[in-house]
């Protein structure tokens, strides 16, 4: 009899400790994907508010957030202030949020988007051919990217979220 509770309690122990592990992974973010293996990113080139093309290279080292976004998406509106707070959060040593416009639109037009909500810690890029959307496969605005400090993708969420959500933030500091 005592066998067999002990071989109950530790059948119980090892059932509890992978679903402890896997909650932690998943969080509570219904459209987070974490890729069981990182996906290599090649070749990736987008323009700075003034027409430099920027290669995604020169971020290598650092934990980069890539936000698909356009001034006409209600959701990307939503976002982009918890965005912004991500950006100049304490906690990220070498975390870069590239907030990269995909709306073929002018860039006075995104510049007033991001003065009309307030934006101060994030800067403008662009993909005006629309090349980067296809790269990455984009199905949605917003899009966000992850790429850990190799350069590779390890995740990205399809759809809107609050970048300020303490287990958001818990879970990327695992990265940085």
């Amino acid at each position: 009899m005592r066998l067999l509770s002990l071989k109950l309690f530790l059948l119980f122990i090892y059932l509890l400790f992978p679903s402890i592990t896997s909650a932690d992974q998943k969080l509570d973010i219904k459209n987070l994907k974490i890729h069981k293996e990182p996906k290599k990113v090649n070749d990736i080139m987008f323009k700075n508010s003034e027409d430099i093309t920027i290669s995604l290279d020169n971020f290598k080292g650092k934990l980069v957030v890539i936000n698909f976004w356009a001034t006409w998406c209600a959701p990307c509106r939503e976002e982009m202030p918890s965005l912004d707070i991500l950006q100049s959060n304490k906690n990220f040593q070498d975390l870069i949020v590239l907030p990269i416009n995909v709306g073929k639109e002018n860039k006075e037009k995104a510049r007033r988007f991001f003065n009309d909500l307030q934006i101060k810690n994030l800067k403008l890029y662009y993909d005006d051919s629309v090349k980067l959307a296809n790269t990455f496969s984009l199905i949605g605005l917003p899009t966000t990217i992850f790429i850990d400090k190799d350069g590779d993708e390890f995740a990205r969420i399809i759809g809107s979220v609050d970048f300020g959500d303490q287990n958001f933030i818990k879970w990327l500091s695992n990265y940085n």
